[in-house]
Order: C-alpha cells, then sequence, then structure tokens
C-alpha cells in the first residue's frame, strides 16, 4: 500500500529513505560541552528508530552559547572528541544520516536544567555566565540583563560558528542546521522583540537579518559544498509587534539566495507573553507558505503524533519532511512501527531484529483487516439515513 511517508527525499548529495526525521532534542547530560554514556545510550536507541536523519541536539558553539552548563558543545578538542566516540557508535549500529543543530543561546543562556528549574541560574551561582544578545534587555523579570554585542563580539561569534562546522565536517556529518529560533542569539537579532538596535543590525528586517545572514554565509563558505545546511527559523513570534508574515517570506527569500537547502519551520519561545495557537500539526502551515510560496524544501515539526498525520502533511504538498521530537522518546521504533502498518518492506530493520519485523508486519495486517471490517460492520445501510428508512419514490 502506498505511502507518502515512505518515499525517498534527497537534498544536495543527502539521500534520505524515507521523510521522516529525529528532531533535536536537548539531553542537558554534558561535561563541560562533552557527550557522555548517556548519549550513546540514547542517540543509539534513536538512530535504530527507522527514521532516515537523526539530528544532534542544539549544541553551543561557545561554552557561553551552551543553555545550561550541561547542554553539548562543539567549541574544543575535547568536545570533538567525546560527540566523533558517539557518531562511531551510532554508524557502527545504523545507516541512518546524522546531522548537526549549531546554536548559540544569546540571553536564554545560563539557566537551569528544565527538571530544575525553568529560569536562569543564579548569578551567584558558580556555574553561572554574562549572557550576550543583539541589545540589552532582559528576557523577563528574574532574568539578567544580557550584555549588547558589538562589532567585535559579533565577529567572534560568527567566527565560533564557523569553527563548529569546520569541526562537523572533520566528524564526517551529513547535515548542519543553524538555530535561528526560539528566542536563541540568531532568532534575537531576528526579532523586533528582542532587537532594540540603532544601527545597521536593527530596525528593518534587511538590518535585523544582517548578523544571522553573516553567519550562514560563513558556515556555507566552509562546509562542503554538496552537503546541505538547513535553517530553523521561527516564522512567528505569536506576539504583537513580533515577526510578521511578510518578514518569514522575506527571510527565507534571503537565505534561500544565500545557498540554503532546506527551511526548517517552528515558531514562537522568543518572549513570555506569547500566545500560540496550538493544536495538532498547528506549525505546519507556515512550512506549507514558505514551500509553497519561496519554493524551498522545508520540514515541519510541532504536534505531530501520527504517522496518518506524518501523510497527510507530505501528501497535501505541507513539507518536505517532518520531524519528530517527543513521539521518539516514548516510542523510539515510531517508523519501525509505521513501516509494518504501512506493509512497507523496503524499510531498513536492524537484522538482528528481522524476527521482530516479521511478526510486527503480520500482525499490523491482521489489525488493518480487523478494523476495516469493523467499520463496514459500523457504516450505515445504503437505503437508511439518521431518521430512519428512505421513502422511495412513488
Amino acid at each position: 500500500m502506498a505511502s507518502k511517508l515512505f518515499t525517498p527525499f534527497s537534498i544536495g548529495n543527502l539521500e534520505l529513505e524515507n521523510r521522516i526525521t529525529v528532531a533535536p532534542m536537548c539531553q542537558y547530560s554534558a561535561i563541560d560541552g562533552s557527550m557522555t554514556d548517556w548519549h550513546i545510550m540514547h542517540l543509539g536507541s534513536l538512530a535504530l528508530s527507522g527514521a532516515s536523519m537523526l539530528v544532534i541536539e542544539a549544541t553551543g558553539v561557545t561554552p557561553e552559547g551552551r543553555i545550561t552548563p550541561n547542554c553539548t558543545g562543539l567549541y574544543s578538542d575535547e568536545n570533538e572528541a567525546a560527540m566523533a566516540r558517539v557518531v562511531k557508535f551510532v554508524r557502527g549500529i545504523s545507516p541512518i544520516k546524522i546531522g548537526i543543530q549549531l546554536a548559540h543561546a544569546g540571553r536564554k543562556a545560563s539557566a537551569q536544567r528544565p527538571w530544575e528549574g525553568r529560569g536562569a541560574l543564579d548569578p551567584k551561582d558558580p556555574a553561572a555566565w554574562q549572557t550576550i544578545a543583539p541589545s540589552a534587555v532582559a528576557l523577563a523579570s528574574g532574568w539578567p540583563v544580557p550584555q549588547a554585542l558589538d562589532r567585535a563580539g559579533m565577529n567572534a561569534v560568527r567566527d565560533a560558528f564557523v569553527r563548529a562546522a569546520q569541526r562537523a565536517a572533520r566528524l564526517q556529518l551529513d547535515f548542519i542546521e543553524l538555530h535561528s529560533t526560539h528566542g536563541y542569539l540568531l532568532s534575537e537579532f531576528l526579532s523586533p522583540l528582542a532587537n532594540r538596535r540603532e544601527d545597521e543590525y536593527g530596525g528593518t528586517l534587511e538590518n535585523r537579518m544582517r548578523f544571522p545572514l553573516e553567519v550562514f554565509e560563513a558556515c556555507r563558505a566552509v562546509w562542503p559544498e554538496r552537503k546541505p545546511i538547513s535553517v530553523r527559523v521561527s516564522a512567528t513570534d505569536w506576539a504583537p509587534g513580533g515577526l510578521s508574515g511578510e518578514d518569514l517570506m522575506a527571510l527565507t527569500r534571503m537565505l534561500k539566495a544565500a545557498g540554503c537547502d532546506l527551511i526548517d519551520c517552528s515558531t514562537g519561545q522568543t518572549v513570555p507573553h506569547q500566545k500560540p495557537v496550538y493544536g495538532r500539526m498547528y506549525q505546519a502551515p507556515f512550512s506549507d507558505w514558505v514551500r509553497n510560496e519561496v519554493g524551498i524544501a522545508t520540514m515541519t515539526v510541532g504536534a505531530v503524533t501520527t504517522p496518518d498525520q506524518v501523510n497527510t502533511l507530505l501528501a497535501s504538498g505541507k513539507a518536505d519532511l517532518v520531524a519528530l521530537a517527543r513521539p521518539h522518546l516514548s516510542n523510539p521504533y515510531f517508523t519501525l512501527q509505521a513501516s509494518a502498518w504501512y506493509q512497507h518492506m523496503g524499510q531498513y530493520w536492524p537484522p538482528q531484529y528481522l524476527s521482530g519485523r516479521d511478526q510486527a508486519y503480520r500482525n499490523a495486517a491482521r489489525e488493518r483487516a480487523e478494523q476495516i471490517d469493523l467499520r463496514l460492520k459500523a457504516r450505515p445501510a445504503s437505503h437508511e439515513v439518521k431518521d430512519g428508512p428512505v421513502k422511495k419514490a412513488a
């Protein structure tokens, strides 16, 4: 049975066997930015998911660019060596493609781990550090005021992204994504709610886009030519005075012109007074808009929880790829189970799991047949309507 989910997709030199990717998910389990055994377990498990690509969590390009002191980084030789160990393990057990999301948390850095609190670290905490942003505007009450970046500081951040991209290339990763959403540094430059600058990097969208575009172009220049680069963007801030639809169209067109291969559409988290309109697949309309108006490949995220929803998004042309995060935490074998349900025999399963595959396909075929039978039995007869039988015409 045909399923759009299991059609291949190519971007640059990257060949993906299906349309599901594992979205980057912060684990807050690194030591001085270096991955640990937790990451081997976590990413190793997800490497067997059946998804076509696994994207490593938001990875700080500097120590100060991490969200928390326990976030992963790629700014030192020790970080690179630890990540190489994890990547080698993943590649030894799975043919899944591996990407990485490079990030700088800006004014949202120096924060607590989510299960320890939702705010900033106490500035007196030895683990805390001075944050930076386009403007000296605190995220919210209780958050420290960041230091506004000058040109030298911007150069340092740009160069840190470049060095991280070079490290990713040495690790022979297949894909990099620049994190320009969720109120982190690059998206802070883009959003008028965070960027209050009065120089050439503030005001109009062209000015607000100037520094993120500098970072992108510098990374594109050092990243292997045929390997794809994505940018995750906030399509809206969900708050008055924030990013507009016109901004979204303009910035994605600028990224496409600069050589961006894929736009990963997310939304919000720039300011705490946001008012998102949640619902199933609630961010997909932005992906649809960018894909069909700008003419660039897109990936959608957000409240997509079932294979049927993935197929709906793909078949309706709203996205080229669908990234799933939380569904993979509760069900690491999401895509393998979907392949059984749709009887897609071409899906890769680890050879050690082939006996489980065969049983899963048999059970799924039986369950589908039973569901179809139940629906047919529940359907009213063709000659009946809600209020009774249809009267024949005289």
